[in-house]
């Protein structure tokens, strides 16, 4: 009897540190948690409306003038640039345009999500309203 419980409790040691050691490889290989886990400032989508006042289609850079201030954006293979329906290019882009655009701050560059070039049909319509606004003469 003896025997028997000395053969079982040497056979638990030899199970336990086994598997100790295989959970210590397991731990030496799975990535450390923090460095997989990288926590980034969520990105902040801004939204401005204004003229082109520069185009620059080598740097693929353009300037439009706000209300408030002239933003410098960088424009990349994942920007939208529309009018209307139809797609554009940077290349159809000219100084005087009206826009919006929606872009974030990525490594200290305006970079541009999308650019609606506000056509000549809105500019028509807002011409329209404001002779609409205008009292008759009579």
């Amino acid at each position: 009897m003896k025997k028997a419980i000395a053969i079982i409790v040497s056979l638990l040691f030899v199970l336990s540190v086994a598997g100790l050691s295989f959970a210590a490889e397991k731990a030496a290989t799975a990535p450390a948690p923090e460095k997989t886990m990288e926590k980034k400032a969520p990105v902040k989508v801004k939204w401005l409306s204004g003229e082109v006042s520069a185009v620059d289609a080598a740097a693929m850079t353009l300037t439009v003038k706000g209300k408030k201030a002239e933003v410098a954006l960088t424009v990349n293979d994942k920007t939208k640039i529309t009018m209307g329906k139809e797609k554009k290019t940077l290349a159809d882009v000219k100084v005087g345009d009206k826009v919006s655009a929606k872009y974030s701050e990525v490594e200290g560059k305006n970079v541009a999500k999308s650019i609606a070039i506000k056509g000549e049909k809105a500019e028509k319509k807002t011409k329209k309203m404001e002779k609409k606004a205008e009292p008759a003469k009579e």
